[in-house]
């Protein structure tokens, strides 16, 4: 069927050149401290304006390159802010933001979404993200929905799984805010081998059902010193679904990162948080004050590729409800595991293997 993708017939994009902060960046890692500086990552700090205009309807392809040029030319005059007008614009390919630059819209109806001809480029690790900081520093994506079309592409593609819709990568100072992700057919927003980030308020849905497989909400890979925080995650509207939230080590250990706050609905195919071991370490995470539901599994450990040690991480205030699997399963090497203050509801049983410096108490029964 042909998409009913509304034209833009004017896109008003403003740059700004101005100076940049300075990201705080974690120390040495500790204990995790419930309020660390690092998730204070601001992101691109431009705040001067030049307003450019493009007049008439642009091709996907025409608005990918349109938008890019704004966006090289903002990080060149040395950092910019693009504003992106309501509407939906139709993209040829990525967008591949870069240093100090902020892309921001409006709000839900500025809407980014993968064109007819989408799957015929590449990102730059041979995926296709619909947004990729590619290596950039001090950079922002808020205010917008980013629609990957998985539901009228088939994204069974060749890298389908290589870069994601919302891909920052080997980034410093990296902030994701209020954005909608819709129609994924990969991860939806995923952060690798990146420090000093911050994933805040916004918003993923998985409605596919039969088509995908992997489909996992916050992706969170070789990466550290970052915030995931205020989220809602639903990956169960469609079949597809996986994982809602995830720490994983492939190249690199994951550590000192929080993720408060957050609702979560984990996928038909996963469970509400996994931590993915691989043979790297996973350590200083804080899951705290989430509310999970309605997933297959609570809080898991999965290995893959390896088994390394899972240690200095606690669970505490969060709820769990409906929840047909254990609530928390952790097993393997593990050190200094701290289960508190967990409200169940109807849910499985924990299951947390013994290891020295393990802490379990206060968690009740709330229906």
């Amino acid at each position: 069927m042909k998409s009913a993708v509304p034209k833009v017939a004017l896109l008003v994009v403003a740059l700004a050149a101005a100076g940049v902060g300075v990201a705080v960046v974690a120390a040495k890692p500790g204990a995790v401290d419930a309020n660390p500086t690092y998730c204070s990552a601001p992101g691109s700090q431009a705040t001067e304006a030049r307003a450019f205009t493009i007049k008439g309807y642009l091709d996907p392809e025409d608005t990918s390159k349109a938008l890019q040029q704004l966006i090289d030319a903002a990080s060149q005059d040395g950092g910019g802010i693009v504003e992106l007008p309501q509407g939906t614009l139709v993209l040829g390919g990525p967008l591949i933001l870069k240093s100090n630059v902020a892309l921001k819209g409006t709000g839900a109806a500025t809407v980014l979404k993968a064109g007819p001809g989408f799957l015929d480029t590449k990102g730059p690790f041979g995926g296709h993200p619909l947004i990729t900081t590619n290596g950039a520093q001090n950079v922002t994506i808020s205010h917008l929905t980013a629609d990957q079309s998985g539901d009228e592409l088939n994204g069974n593609a060749t890298g389908r799984l290589t870069e994601y819709l919302i891909d920052v990568r080997h980034s410093t100072n990296a902030l994701v805010e209020d954005v909608r992700t819709r129609n994924p057919f990969t991860y939806s927003i995923a952060v690798v081998g990146s420090s000093n980030f911050c994933v805040r308020n916004n918003d993923t849905l998985v409605t596919s059902s039969g088509k995908y497989d992997q489909l996992d909400g916050i992706h969170i890979t070789d990466s550290h010193g970052g915030m995931v925080e205020g989220n809602t995650v639903d990956q169960r509207q469609g079949d597809d679904g996986d994982d809602g939230l995830v720490a994983q080590t492939i190249g690199s250990p994951v550590y000192d990162v929080i993720y408060r706050n957050n609702k979560v609905r984990g996928g038909s195919h996963g469970s509400a948080m996994q931590l993915a071991v691989g043979t790297h370490e996973i350590y200083n995470i804080a899951v705290e004050d989430n509310r999970f539901w309605g997933s297959p599994n609570g809080v898991k450990i999965g290995y893959y590729d390896g088994t390394a040690a899972v240690h200095d991480v606690v669970v505490k205030n969060n709820s769990f409800t409906d929840t047909p699997g254990p609530w928390l399963n952790f097993q393997g090497e593990l050190k200094n595991i701290t289960v508190t203050d967990n409200v169940i509801c109807q849910s499985g049983a924990m299951t947390l293997g013994d290891a020295p410096g393990n802490v379990v108490s206060n968690n009740r029964d709330g229906c």
